[in-house]
């Protein structure tokens, strides 16, 4: 189905499809964690879908530049606070890290021509409008290659009813009930101006979805309030110095005092069950564990798990270097750690480094760190800590797997957001990790050097939260819950799979329509 009147080739409709592309990658990024205003999330494919179908009787070329339009400002608008990471911990010009900034953005909005040239081939064998945008945003969002993952079903992390059901796919399933909608309002538009009866179908499947959807995360809710409030739950105190990565190698005394001040503060008040300090709040180069037990807490009565180096000879290698929180127990002993597994690339590792040793000249300011091996859950009496470190905590399948393999009864995630400044990001990445809290039906607990620091309870709402670039100390009562869900038996890869396979009928095959009135099929 076309706009009447589209021809694709005049400048006037270039110009309203091009405004098109433009409004439609404003309306993503603006319903995207950090700018908030999620109900722009279920309209920011109309556009995309409202210009292909103006543009289905043009080139791909054609087609495929202003889908590129699209996808370049919505993550340029989305992503702009990389700029400040890579000139931060790159060490290269403002020229330089703007323009690798385009370049990220320019390859992700590939994704976006991807998707253009799968709902053409699709919309030419006769499938509707509200079915090619689900399935190619479920199937895109699977496979396609991201650095920092993200999902259009990000968007609705503020409204923790809509977003119970990542407990059966994670936010792949919110994503596919985020894009129906946007499909059926996009068919329904369609439809409108062709003159032509409503999308009857595809209306009612959004309606019934926004139901289900709804009706489950009320049920899921009270379920799960139910169950937190029967378990047993402890104390856990964090605490957010503000001090950023280079001022705490610069200053290792001050950013150390300022954990142990801050820490004392609080059990001058009550001793809590738990201290959770960030990445990298022992930067001081220790090796040995025994040495950084006594070292860190001293006069700290309760147990504390912090971010730290942990340099560890080899056979072949005088030292390799790992980012490992320790945890540490009332009488100072190190009863468990865990090395990070990803690795952040120009901030942690370069690509290839280990190939071209020279690219480590070019860049300064990046680590040589180390992936860790063991996903094993830290141990403390009843407590079952799976920590993940920095960005990990963005990763729907990583995090299964550590789920699956510890068991635990509370998530822990420290990270430190400074090197992206006083931007979008630090929300932006607590946003994308409460969904981690939802799959799981645990709670979580973040602590940043800078902010946003917070604890999240089991079905992914803040309980507290720091601000950025302040010290603050926050003391939060959270339940130990380990019982299994959908999403940690199966995880989001068989919908991504149905997603990749249904996409491939609909590029192949051409829909037959159903004649109710004969009670025969047709090509």
């Amino acid at each position: 189905m076309t706009e009447k009147g589209s021809v694709g080739g005049t400048g006037r409709d270039l110009a309203t499809s091009l405004a098109l592309a433009v409004a439609g990658g404003v309306a993503y990024f603006l319903g995207f964690p950090g700018f908030d205003l999620y109900p722009f999330a279920f309209v920011a494919l109309v556009p995309l879908a409202l210009l292909l179908e103006r543009e289905s009787g043009a080139s791909f070329r054609r087609r495929a530049g202003l889908a590129f339009a699209y996808g370049l400002v919505e993550f340029v608008g989305g992503y702009y606070w990389l700029q400040s990471f890579l000139e931060t911990f790159s060490g290269f010009p403002f020229v330089v890290t703007a323009g690798l900034t385009l370049l990220f953005c320019a390859a992700l909005a590939l994704y976006t021509v991807v998707f253009a040239w799968v709902y053409g081939r699709a919309r030419r064998n006769g499938w509707p409008v509200a079915l090619v945008v689900v399935v190619a945003t479920v199937a895109l969002e699977a496979t396609y290659p991201m650095i920092f993952p993200s999902y259009l079903g990000n968007s609705l992390h503020g409204v923790p009813i809509a977003i119970q059901i990542a407990d059966l796919s994670g936010p792949l399933l919110v994503s596919a009930f985020v894009a129906l909608v946007n499909g059926a309002l996009a068919e329904t538009w369609l439809a409108f101006r062709a003159k032509a009866p409503l999308p009857k179908r595809s209306l009612g499947a959004a309606v019934v979805a926004t139901a289900l959807v709804l009706g489950y995360g009320g049920y899921r809710i009270r379920e799960v309030d139910a169950r937190a409030a029967a378990a047993p739950s402890i104390e856990v105190a964090m605490v957010q110095v503000n001090m950023g990565t280079f001022a705490k190698r610069e200053d290792p005394y001050t950013g150390h005092l300022r954990h142990l001040e801050q820490s004392r503060r609080v059990e001058r008040i009550h001793v809590p069950d738990l201290f959770v300090w960030p990445e990298s709040a022992f930067t001081f180069a220790v090796p040995e564990y025994s040495e950084i037990a006594d070292l860190v807490t001293p006069g700290i009565e309760a147990p504390v798990l912090f971010g730290a180096l942990d340099l560890r000879p080899t056979p072949t290698q005088p030292q390799r270097v790992y980012n490992t929180a320790f945890l540490v127990d009332r009488d100072d002993r190190v009863v468990g750690h865990y090395d990070k597994t990803y690795l952040v690339p120009f901030g942690e590792f370069i690509p290839f480094g280990s190939v071209f040793p020279v690219l480590y000249d070019l860049s300064p300011n990046t680590g040589r760190f180390e992936e860790g091996t063991s996903l094993d859950a830290i141990r403390l009496g009843a407590m079952r800590l799976s920590v993940f470190v920095c960005y990990e905590d963005l990763l729907p399948e990583f995090t299964r797997n550590l789920v699956r393999t510890g068991r635990p009864n509370l998530l822990v995630n420290l990270t430190n957001d400074a090197w992206y400044g006083d931007t979008h990001e630090p929300h932006i990445h607590l946003a994308l990790a409460k969904f981690r809290a939802v799959e799981h039906h645990r709670a979580l607990v973040r602590s940043t050097n800078s902010g946003v620091s917070a604890f999240v309870d089991p079905v992914g709402r803040v309980l507290q939260e720091s601000g950025v670039y302040t010290r603050e100390e926050l003391v939060e009562d959270l339940p130990l819950l380990d019982r299994g869900t959908v999403f940690e038996r199966i995880g989001e890869r068989p919908l991504g799979a149905l997603a990749f396979l249904t996409m491939l009928v609909l590029l192949f095959r051409k829909r037959q329509k159903f004649d109710e009135r004969e009670g025969t099929s047709s090509r």
